[in-house]
């Protein structure tokens, strides 16, 4: 009775959806990692240096974190905690940061386009994987 119960369909799909949306979020936060590259590469060229340095330096923590998050999250180690709430700080950090220096008109609406559509739902992702996996 046990071999039958341990092999059968219905215990499988119960952890298949949980296994499914690690992937998924390991997914996304290893593709906006990797997407901060050319970011910022384009901000080291079109910004003036000391400004170039700050945000550069600011991004590549950023991607740091949500690579490590990331990878981790997809192997199946419990290790990606600390580089998720690490990467939740930093994004929400970046999102103010963005939107409290931006000039008036299309910088302003730019900043707060990044903000919304990536920054913060990056950071609420992260913050929620990072609480998730400590219950």
């Amino acid at each position: 009775m046990a071999l039958i119960a341990l092999s059968s369909p219905c215990t499988a799909r119960r952890f298949a959806p949980a296994a499914s949306r690690r992937t998924w979020a390991g997914r996304i936060l290893t593709g906006a990692g990797l997407a901060l590259l050319p970011w910022m590469g384009y901000l080291a060229g079109t910004l003036p240096p000391a400004q170039a340095a700050a945000w550069v330096a600011l991004d590549a923590v950023e991607a740091a974190c949500l690579l490590a998050a990331g990878t981790r999250l997809m192997s199946g180690h419990r290790g990606h905690r600390a580089a998720a709430t690490a990467a939740a700080v930093l994004l929400l950090a970046d999102a103010c940061a963005d939107v409290a220096t931006a000039g008036p008109g299309g910088e302003l609406a730019g900043a707060l386009a990044m903000a919304v559509g990536a920054e913060l739902p990056l950071a609420v992702l992260c913050a929620a994987l990072a609480a998730r996996a400590g219950r």
